[in-house]
């Protein structure tokens, strides 16, 4: 310990009975001014007093030998000083309340280094860490880890450019390997998992400037991609055959494989065919695109200027269509469109917070009537009754609030959480439509909620059906049709309305969504086109290339809801709803000869530190999914955005209630519609056996997510029925609009082929 401060010249000194020692200004009774406090522990303490406390400047002296000199203020370390710890590390910077706050630099005993902002004592916002072995990441940090969109380079030369979570690449990204070749793609948990595309060495590929601009802020300063966008394959692959074109005009084969040695398997590359030469391997080399699961890689063609010229044909009226289905709503671009968003939020926010406080009570049938709307105007300055506001003038129309307020709270959904997921500093993000409607989405930030645009016969057909479905998901908690939890209308000062629906997001999980399919039964134009599909694309009947296995109790309860949901459809003469499913598949168990190497990427690939609390290390997967006896306290029980309803029982677990363990991911409760476990069997196509798309696996663990959405287009004439049976190739004369309809028939029939009954 240093004692040279001992030697402090007294102005007064005082000796307490408890061995504490204080030599310095005094007023009063209390220090103040410039003096010196030992206490009997140790620590000594000398500098700047303000009436009995330690404020201003002055050092500090632990019994254990750690140092701090710089600023104090009420007794607390506040400001700007320097922390040295008993293990030699030193930390440089700003200090609130005794903990590192603000920007700051500190230099750990093993001679890495972080520069950067901190929070609470955590590494928190833009930073840069530097460890000994060479490598250095810069970017986003949160509550000590790497999260967000950052740069790591490692000593070896490798470099990975894109999103972070807790440590681990998570979201976009591209990684460029020391020797040129690149990876673009996505991440989950550190492990690539989706499409993306690499460029051997030497290969033509996207411009990363252009690349990293489009990871970049926009113009309101948020970034453009969040840790949960996808990387947009269409884009690359165009990119990098345009690329090609202008250097190559032979025909690439489909046995040109990188012979990368961190992404080239042996067994893929038995697969693609080993009677090429080497060297004409590397001539045809050019691009592949690539699907990984939980890091194993499951799917690979080779991107070829030939695949381009045949890519590039559109049908003629693919654009008019396009353009037409969007007519509708085309002036919500750019300006207005953030008007739109900020008006729904501030009176979403209206809606909640005036209904919230009435007491709950029974619906009644004026409930639903014509007079139960809520009107309010919106000026930008505010009123009695509204706040001022960012946007422009509009009105506010709410449906039906107190039918709506009791739907949120029979789904057990909290007034505030609901508020703040649409409602918060966050904001709301557009997202791409699936269907044909033209109707525009927003994601709330949290990705609990999905908010729609409606065409005024849409609302129409809502409003009808409520005082029916208000009983149909009262009567059953685990139906799967979609969660509706407020109506709502902007009338703009121009005279434009925008009608809206606040629904659940059926796919609002921890897990990657790897497969998206709109299912109807029917096989007209149920197809889509290979060009427009990228990594989240809704694909529909004729894309399903899987049937699914799954427990036999849990497989009844399925079909059990579904007759149960149809007939209620049935009953509004429904007919053009669908089934929307989800699929999170699992890394298959056989994986050993196939795996990127663990030793391949040990020091590229991976992240530790002492201090940062950060270790990434490539492994096999586990097997399989694990059904176990439900445990409530193991498993989150919160209501779901889209399923509120009780967990499943499992006849492999003894007919009891289960949870879905998914090894080194997750314990997940199962419900209907929700964390279902199943075996997903690829069905071979012989069309396609020359396709140079190379499928790897024949059986996947999937989790399943599904739900019944698209139920507000009502057919309640013989034309209506007529047109919509031709355009499914349905025969109108079958159909009865006073009797149930034969589409959901065939709509069941089709899912006994996607979901078979075990023999």
């Amino acid at each position: 310990m240093d004692t040279s401060i001992l030697n402090h010249p007294p102005e007064e000194r005082r000796e307490f009975s408890n061995g504490d020692f204080y030599s310095g200004e005094v007023k009063g009774l209390l220090p103040h001014g410039k003096g010196m406090y030992s206490w009997s522990d140790g620590t000594i303490y000398e500098g700047d007093w303000d009436q009995g406390k330690i404020s201003g400047k002055g050092k500090l002296i632990w019994s254990s030998g750690a140092k701090y000199e710089g600023d104090f203020s009420g007794g607390y370390l506040h400001g700007i000083g320097t922390m040295t710890s008993p293990d030699q590390s030193v930390y440089s910077g700003a200090w609130r309340m005794n903990v590192r706050h603000g920007l700051g630099r500190k230099e750990y005993c093993n001679s890495d280094l972080y520069d950067g902002s901190w929070r609470e004592g955590s590494q928190e916002g833009r930073g840069s860490y530097s460890w000994t072995n060479g490598n250095r990441y810069i970017g986003s940090w949160k509550k000590g880890g790497m999260c967000g969109r950052g740069v790591m380079r490692w000593g070896n030369g490798d470099l990975f450019d894109g999103f972070w979570l807790n440590g681990c690449r998570h979201g976009s990204g591209v990684y460029k390997f020391a020797d040129g070749s690149l990876y673009f793609g996505t991440w989950s948990r550190g492990v690539k998992d989706g499409k993306g595309i690499y460029y051997p060495a030497g290969s033509k590929h996207p411009s990363l400037k252009k690349w990293c601009r489009s990871l970049e802020y926009d113009d309101t300063g948020k970034f453009v991609l969040s840790r949960s966008s996808s990387i947009d394959v269409d884009e690359l692959r165009s990119l990098s055959l345009s690329a090609v074109n202008r250097s190559l005009s032979m025909r690439t084969s489909t046995s040109g494989m990188s012979d990368h040695p961190r992404e080239l398997t042996s067994k893929s590359a038995r697969s693609l065919g080993s009677g090429q030469s080497e060297g004409q391997d590397k001539k045809n080399r050019v691009a592949y695109e690539r699907e990984y699961m939980q890091g194993v890689l499951i799917r690979e063609s080779v991107v070829t200027s030939s695949v381009d010229r045949s890519l590039k044909i559109r049908p003629p009226s693919t654009l008019s269509k396009q353009v037409s289905a969007r007519t509708f709503l085309t002036f919500l671009t750019g300006e207005h469109n953030y008007h739109l968003m900020l008006n729904l939020q501030l009176g979403i926010r209206y809606t909640v917070g005036k209904i919230t406080p009435v007491p709950r009570r029974d619906v009644r049938a004026s409930d639903f009537g014509k007079k139960a709307r809520t009107v309010m105007f919106f000026p930008k300055d505010g009123s009695n009754f509204t706040p001022p506001h960012k946007s422009i003038d509009f009105s506010w129309k709410d449906y039906c609030p107190m039918v709506f307020r009791n739907l949120r709270e029979m789904f057990k959904l909290d007034a505030a959480e609901y508020m703040m997921s649409i409602c918060g500093d966050d904001g709301l993000t557009e997202i791409c439509s699936p269907g044909k409607s033209g109707s525009i989405f927003y994601l709330s930030h949290d990705d609990r909620f999905v908010i729609k645009t409606l065409k005024k016969s849409e609302l129409k057909v809502l409003l009808r059906m409520l005082p029916r479905y208000y009983k149909h998901v009262g009567d059953h908690e685990n139906t799967l049709i979609t969660k509706f939890f407020g109506v709502h209308r902007i009338t703009l000062k121009w005279g434009k309305k925008v009608r809206f629906v606040v629904m659940g997001n059926m796919f609002c999980t921890e897990l990657k969504i790897h497969r998206r399919y709109d299912l109807k039964g029917s096989s007209h134009g149920r197809f889509t086109e290979k060009i427009k599909i990228q990594e989240k694309t809704t694909l529909k009947d004729l894309d399903l290339a899987y049937e699914f296995h799954m427990d036999k109790l849990l497989r009844e309860a399925l079909f059990k809801q579904i007759y149960l949901d149809c007939a209620f459809l049935e009953s509004l003469q429904i007919i053009d709803y669908s089934l929307l499913l989800g699929l999170h598949f699992r890394a298959p168990g056989q994986l050993n000869d196939i795996l990127e190497p663990p030793n391949a990427m040990s020091d590229q690939e991976s992240v530790s530190s002492v201090d940062v609390g950060v270790t990434q290390e490539l492994s096999i997967p586990p097997k399989g999914l694990l059904l176990v006896t439900h445990e409530p306290n193991s498993v989150s029980t919160a209501p779901g955005p889209h399923i509120r309803g009780s967990t499943l029982r499992a006849f492999s677990v003894g007919e009891q209630e289960v949870d879905l363990i998914l090894p080194g991911t997750a314990r997940l409760r199962v419900q209907l519609g929700v964390n279902m476990p199943a075996q997903a069997h690829h069905k071979l196509d012989e069309d396609k056996e020359e396709s140079a798309t190379i499928e790897l696996f024949e059986v996947y663990d999937v989790v399943v997510y599904m739900g019944i959405i698209d139920i507000l287009q009502e057919y309640n004439t013989k034309k209506k029925v007529e047109h919509k049976c031709k355009s499914l190739q349905y025969d109108p004369m079958t159909i009865s609009v006073t009797e149930p309809t034969i589409y959901s028939k065939r709509f069941v029939n089709f899912l006994h082929k996607v979901f078979p009954e075990e023999m």
